[in-house]
């Protein structure tokens, strides 16, 4: 079903993507579309081309989007007439105007849309959920969320100045490059219903975005009628790699490490930690497990575990923070309509 895969851009995660579609689909053929000054590609069989009316003669079965943000619109609403599924690296775009027309007109000409938030597909990050909802620690009743790297080290080959982590104009800056957490948490917990946000600069890095970011999220009420509120902090700035969850629940505590695949539990009365779970197989399994996810959903022409709408929510949630912070006020989450009028 899948003959024919367009890749759209070729940076760290368009490499990566390339590699994975060609060990899935070892006889189908692969195009890239690119930008003709980007640095030599990795040796698999493939075709490049630079003009998006080569991709559309092309007639892809799937797109795979990976170019900077800004241009993920842009990009699937030009092919959205010449392939039936897409797969879009997180954010889904830059902003919840362009994502929200994305949307319609993709439920409008019923096009497959899935957003990579792969963290998702991690193990440990799933089994983490399900003791939450399984009543583990009891009610939840706070978390404290944390994510940072230090930039000029996350992609050692590559200058951090011209990657677009550091540059507005390609939707850097913390809150959409690590918006895995905002996606996961909500995917965890549920709708936020409002934010109160702090975002700073306050490293000498030569970016022109955020390299900080402290949010205090509020959810909606919970099935306990509780509303749940912890903090979400994001960094460019730290040395030591940082990747993980806290939720305080009424009876202990539960944490989730995403760089060693642990959870640990501190038990009401107890007098230390206990590992109840580890996943050290990485995350270079979960890209895999979302092309599983997307394929199956392609193939039984279903809904992708993460999809369209997720990448809207999360976008909100940004828009909102990025106001808050701008007002010093607590922000209200507010949902787009994405009721489609059908034509006649």
């Amino acid at each position: 079903m899948i003959d024919r895969i367009l890749i759209v851009g070729l940076g760290s995660i368009g490499k990566r993507h390339l590699s994975i579609a060609r060990h899935l689909y070892p006889n189908s053929e692969i195009q890239v579309l690119r930008h003709p000054k980007s640095e030599k590609g990795p040796s698999l069989d493939f075709a490049e081309f630079y003009s998006i009316e080569h991709a559309k003669k092309f007639l892809p079965d799937l797109v795979v989007i990976c170019n900077p943000a800004p241009f993920h619109v842009e990009v699937a609403l030009d092919l959205v007439d010449y392939s039936s599924n897409f797969l879009i690296e997180k954010p889904v775009a830059k902003s919840t105007a362009d994502a929200l027309k994305l949307l319609k007109v993709c439920e409008l000409k019923n096009k497959l849309l899935m957003v990579g938030y792969n963290l998702r597909f991690a193990n440990s990050l799933r089994e983490f959920r399900v003791l939450i909802s399984g009543g583990l620690i009891g009610v939840p009743q706070s978390f404290r969320c944390e994510v940072g790297q230090y930039l000029p080290t996350w992609r050692p080959k590559q200058d951090y100045r011209t990657s677009v982590s550091a540059k507005k104009e390609f939707g850097g800056g913390v809150l959409l490059e690590l918006s895995h957490e905002i996606d996961y948490l909500r995917w965890i917990f549920g709708e936020v219903k409002w934010v109160r946000a702090t975002l700073s600069k306050q490293s000498e890095l030569e970016i022109d975005v955020e390299d900080t970011a402290h949010l205090i999220l509020c959810f909606e009420t919970n099935r306990y009628s509780k509303q749940l509120i912890g903090t979400l902090n994001m960094d460019f700035i730290r040395h030591d790699k940082e990747r993980s969850c806290t939720v305080i629940g009424e009876n202990g505590s539960l944490r989730w490490d995403g760089t060693s695949g642990e959870i640990l539990l501190y038990r009401k009365g107890d007098n230390s930690w206990k590992r109840v779970y580890v996943d050290s197989s990485g995350l270079d399994k979960t890209y895999y497990a979302e092309w599983e996810d997307l394929i199956k959903a392609i193939e039984t022409k279903g809904s992708p575990s993460v999809t369209g709408t997720d990448g809207l929510r999360v976008l909100e949630i940004i828009e909102a923070a990025r106001i808050s912070a701008d007002t010093g006020l607590q922000m209200p989450v507010e949902k787009s309509e994405l009721k489609v009028i059908y034509p006649k």
